[in-house]
């Protein structure tokens, strides 16, 4: 006769629990977004570093266009409280900040939505927004340096372990390109639907990743629904990127306000390429021991919530 009692006098330490549990990846997006701040001084270095490096690299530079965007949203601002509410609507009024040593430069943010019905169980949903531009400098362009990290996330969300009916598929009128992938992981206290949308706006790559799960006997979220409510945030938050850039964001008319009004060259913009170098490769370690995915995106959680929450729940 207690135990509905019970199971929602729970409900706050389950939250945590899975909170916690779905962060876990999100250290991996926050990488780069936490980066210690040697990450420039070595960017320095290493192009200083020998006067032939500088030689090769000079005309390369002198060639490449300033990069589009100069700056980015405040990632937990990039989503309307309508959007919010319809896919975390247990969230509270904000989301969770990650970490960052140049908002300008990369960001994210997550929300998490545990909707606990007693003895009927529980809806589950996570949420996470991840931002991070690259500016122009002797790799190339801003947007071809984006390109090949938005290729980079799209093949590391499909390649998640433990995943069952992978499947992608190109999203329309979402940023300059943009690809949806989405799969179940089945788990014995339920099953979970993930869905990652890896966008690309000119020099900006936005990262949507959001899972859902009926536990303790609930219905399993419609995958089709969730998808397009993925789909949605995505397209806000690539709109919002480019909101923050219309009156002239790009790195060649204006300094970036996180990089300390220093002006953008070879050396400091290579800070955002070398923090996408580190987030992948911690990704690849951390990923591999505590997701099973190299990808830096939170593609993993919803196993790791549900072991969890159902050791809490016994």
């Amino acid at each position: 006769m207690h135990r509905p009692v019970q199971r929602v006098g729970r409900a706050p330490r389950l939250t945590r629990i899975l909170v916690s549990a779905a962060a876990i990846p999100v250290a991996l997006v926050a990488v780069g977004c936490s980066s210690d701040s040697g990450s420039t001084d070595d960017a320095q270095k290493s192009a200083s570093a020998t006067p032939d490096a500088k030689k090769s690299a000079s005309p390369t530079a002198e060639a490449v266009q300033p990069a589009a965007y100069g700056t980015l949203p405040q990632p937990c601002s990039v989503l309307s409280k309508k959007t919010l509410g319809e896919l975390v609507p247990k969230a509270g009024k904000s989301g969770k900040k990650g970490a960052s040593d140049d908002a300008a430069q990369r960001g994210n943010c997550n929300w998490s939505s545990l909707d606990n019905n007693g003895v009927k169980g529980s809806q589950f949903r996570w949420l996470n927004v991840a931002l991070l531009r690259f500016d122009s400098d002797a790799r190339g362009a801003g947007d071809k340096q984006a390109h090949a990290y938005f290729e980079k996330q799209v093949t590391a969300a499909q390649a998640v372990e433990g995943a069952k009916g992978a499947k992608s598929a190109p999203v329309a009128g979402t940023g300059d390109e943009a690809t949806a992938v989405h799969y179940d992981l089945k788990k014995k206290e339920g099953a979970f639907k993930q869905q990652t949308i890896v966008a690309r706006v000119e020099n900006v790559v936005v990262t949507v990743d959001y899972n859902g799960a009926g536990l303790a006997g609930e219905k399993t979220p419609d995958s089709g629904d969730l998808l397009k409510a993925a789909e949605k945030a995505a397209k806000e938050a690539v709109a919002a990127v480019s909101a923050a850039n219309k009156d002239g964001g790009s790195t060649g008319s204006s300094p970036s306000k996180g990089s300390s009004s220093k002006p953008s060259s070879g050396a400091t913009s290579a800070s955002p390429s070398k923090s996408a170098d580190k987030s992948d490769a911690k990704g690849d370690s951390k990923g591999d021991a505590k997701a099973g995915s190299g990808s830096d995106s939170a593609t993993a959680s919803p196993s790791k919530s549900a072991s969890k929450s159902a050791a809490t729940k016994s």
